[in-house]
């Protein structure tokens, strides 16, 4: 091996150590657990080994409530959080006055602590002894009756549960297409322009697929995020998420593991494994998808 190429595999090797320790290794150990039966983690035993962890997850009802509003986050707040930062982004990059200022505020939103933009929803979304939330007199003012998004109906908390996660990650797209926007040839637009094409055209023809592959990257990230959403839910349903009925993947894993239901860190892997399996599958299928519609 030449010297020069030892030299740069030992600038790695602090980064290989590091993943080896805190990222692989983790995930070895718990594909291990998924399969250990009965796994005490104080005493590090267990009585079997098999599918059962696997068989108990699937059959779980507070499992199958946990994918399901899994499901219709990611399929909801992807495609619009996308969308509306590629809307907003394109307005911004054709503004020249206050362009920067903008791109700032709507920045805001991801440095704001989590937390804390949940408890600013529960305000305008929570009914309470006190006052019906600023949503709600917005709804009776024109005529609607008052609803509890935060322990009403099902669908009202999940509407309440996409509007947040879109809020939140909305800002980050917007910065990341902005970025893409200005990134673009100058000169395609000008010949686009000579030749008499029209906006939509130049939008279609040369805009997207020019930014094609940043879209593609804010949709994989979109994704990978949207099933590991949980700090979300807990700021505006509290940390009984099964009594709520608003738990995600990863809060089940959670709980299995720390919560009421906690103690039970072979189940806990198996949800975790199912979880890496859907979120592999998935990004396989968009990496398939983007051969085509994607402009390298």
């Amino acid at each position: 091996m030449k010297k020069s190429n030892l030299k740069g595999w030992l600038y790695l090797l602090p980064a290989f150590v590091f993943i080896g320790i805190f990222m692989i290794y983790p995930l070895i150990d718990v594909f291990v657990y998924s399969f250990e039966e009965g796994y005490n983690f104080a005493s590090q035993t267990f009585f079997g080994k098999g599918l059962y962890n696997f068989s108990y997850v699937l059959h779980d009802t507070f499992f199958l409530q946990a994918v399901r509003n899994t499901f219709i986050l990611v399929l909801i707040t992807v495609p619009i959080s996308t969308g509306l930062a590629l809307l907003i982004s394109v307005c911004l990059n054709s503004i020249k006055v206050l362009r920067d200022f903008l791109q700032t505020v709507y920045f805001l939103p991801y440095v704001t602590n989590t937390l804390a933009v949940g408890m600013v929803f529960m305000i305008l979304f929570k009914k309470t002894a006190y006052t019906d939330g600023l949503v709600n007199v917005i709804l009776n003012t024109f005529g609607g009756s008052s609803i509890d998004f935060i322990e009403g109906p099902y669908w009202a908390k999940m509407f309440v549960l996409c509007f947040y996660t879109i809020w939140i990650v909305l800002p980050f797209k917007i910065l990341i297409l902005t970025s893409a926007l200005a990134s673009v040839n100058k000169n395609y637009y000008d010949a686009a322009r000579v030749d008499g094409t029209t906006r939509g055209r130049i939008f279609t023809k040369i805009t997207l697929p020019m930014i094609s592959p940043t879209i593609f990257y804010l949709i994989i990230t979109g994704f990978i995020g949207a099933f590991k959403a949980y700090s979300d839910a807990v700021a505006l349903f509290g940390t009984d998420l099964n009594s709520a009925g608003m738990n995600t993947i990863v809060g089940y894993v959670y709980d299995m593991l720390y919560g009421n239901s906690g103690g039970y860190p072979s189940y806990a892997s198996a949800a975790a494994i199912v979880l890496f399996a859907i979120v592999l599958t998935i990004t396989c299928i968009n990496l398939m998808v983007s051969k085509k519609n994607v402009h390298y």
